[in-house]
């Protein structure tokens, strides 16, 4: 298995993308530390786990808070619990109240500034916490997830910004971890069917008129903008994402992987 006897931590795990790669690690032999703000969507990942045979454990924890973020890192690598100490992998896929829809000229300044304020804050608190305990013992994966809108996405607010911001921590994080044998790297996802319910979509964009028919016409469309013409599943994200934290992608830092289908080359 590609994770056997690492030890993860999923910041966001209760989302649809985090709990698919929470799960994915499990399967792959990860101990698995899923972390988030709703009790209840953890519970119902780690129950996944633990019904497949794996091992997790929850913590309601605000990716914000940077004091909880270190205590609980510190618990992991110190090996509070069932399994023996240290962060292999640190993932962060935490939302970030991203507001789309709108022009740049209609978007009040608070929506625009708060995906980048709350993206920069959160990977970098929870990047920093794994990090250091990474460091000391010579390995680990730093990972993140974006929908790599830094390419360049109108109506997207501060989506853009707060992606490129991200994509630039996560190489200067590569650029100073690297010689002591810790890796960052990222992953590209954006449309992923999985993810886009009515409810979501609303989420980001109040103003929208969806029902489930409009839905699917949005992702086909989204699949026709990609080179291979139809939409990654969120299987496959996950997989990609199992493959970087494996030391089977040991070369491979300090950039993000393309997994939109080609939405935009890079």
């Amino acid at each position: 298995m590609l994770l056997s006897d690492k030890t993860a931590i999923v910041y966001g795990a209760g989302g649809s993308i985090g709990g698919a790669v929470a799960r994915a690690f499990a399967r792959e032999g990860a101990r698995v530390h899923l972390v988030g703000r709703t009790a209840e969507t953890l519970d119902t990942v780690a129950k996944d786990i633990t019904a497949a045979g794996g091992h997790a454990e929850t913590a309601v924890i605000d990716a914000l808070d940077e004091v909880a973020v270190e205590a609980h890192a510190a618990s992991v690598a110190g090996g509070d619990g069932a399994d023996g100490g240290g962060i292999d992998v640190s993932f962060n896929l935490v939302t970030r109240g991203d507001v789309q829809g709108a022009s740049l000229l209609d978007m009040p300044v608070d929506d625009f500034v708060r995906p980048v304020v709350t993206g920069v804050r959160a990977n970098f608190i929870t990047a920093r916490a794994a990090a250091r305990h990474m460091a000391e013992r010579g390995c680990g994966v730093v990972l993140t997830l974006n929908s790599g809108s830094a390419h360049g996405s109108p109506m997207m607010g501060g989506t853009g910004p707060a992606d490129a911001a991200i994509d630039t921590l996560v190489r200067n994080l590569a650029m100073e971890l690297g010689p002591r044998g810790v890796r960052a790297v990222g992953l590209w996802a954006a449309g992923v069917p999985e993810t886009l319910t009515v409810e979501k979509l609303k989420a980001v964009d109040s103003g929208m008129q969806f029902d489930e028919n409009a839905v699917q016409g949005l992702l086909a469309n989204l699949a026709g903008m990609r080179m291979t013409r139809r939409n990654p599943t969120l299987p496959e994200i996950a997989a990609t994402a199992t493959f970087l934290a494996s030391d089977h992608a040991g070369g491979i830092t300090g950039t993000f992987v393309n997994v939109t289908g080609g939405i935009f080359p890079g």
